[in-house]
Parts: structure tokens; sequence; C-alpha cells
């Protein structure tokens, strides 16, 4: 049988893989088998972590209300109830936002879940 000699497939596959590990340390960099097992690994934490982004920051929404609405003593889950009850479909981010930046808007928004029983 006649062998293969893969020509410049092998290469292209080899610059690949090292262009991905630009910017890692050492020989995670230049040798080709220590690259490849960084850039699995990369690959695998940023598949993961495209995914717990949204949970941070669903996380991180939350606390920001909780710290607005702590103001106007009342807690987080009272707070979230009331609005689902006086019927504001204010998602946790558009709330946060409006916490942060419009305090009067934020307030107005309090006072109304408030009034409801």
């Amino acid at each position: 049988m006649p062998r293969v000699t893969r020509g410049n497939k092998k290469l292209l596959r080899r610059k690949k893989i090292l262009v991905m590990a630009k910017g890692f340390w050492g020989a995670k960099r230049k040798n080709y088998r220590s690259a490849k097992e960084s850039v699995e690994r990369a690959m695998v934490y940023a598949y993961r972590d495209r995914r717990n982004r949204k949970r941070d920051f669903r996380t991180l929404w939350n606390v920001r209300i909780n710290a607005a609405i702590r103001e106007f003593d009342m807690s987080y889950s009272v707070f979230i109830c009331k609005l689902k009850k006086a019927n504001i479909q204010l998602n946790r981010k558009m709330l946060a936002n409006l916490a942060a930046t419009e305090p009067e808007t934020f307030k107005s928004i309090v006072e109304k879940a408030k009034s409801v029983v």
C-alpha cells in the first residue's frame, strides 16, 4: 500500500490550532501538542461560559433591583410579586437599568406596585 503523506492538509490543520492558540503563554502557543490541548480546553470553557454569562447577568440584575428596592422598605421577592399583580411587565434587565439610571421612573413604578394589595 502506498503511504499517505497528507501534504498541505496536515499543515493547514496544525496552523489553524496554532492561530487559535495565539496569546497563550510559552509552549502552549508554539508547540502543536500543547497548543491543541489548551485550545480544546479553552473551547470547552467558552461553550460553558456562553451559558453561564446569562446566569451571571440575571443574578447581577436581581442584586441591583434588590439594592434599589430596599430604599423603599420592600424586599426583592415582594416587589416582583406586586409587579406581577399590578400587571407591570418589565423584565429584570430593564428594571435594573431604570434603578441605576432613572431613579424617578423607578420610584413611580415602585409606587404603582405598592398600591396593589
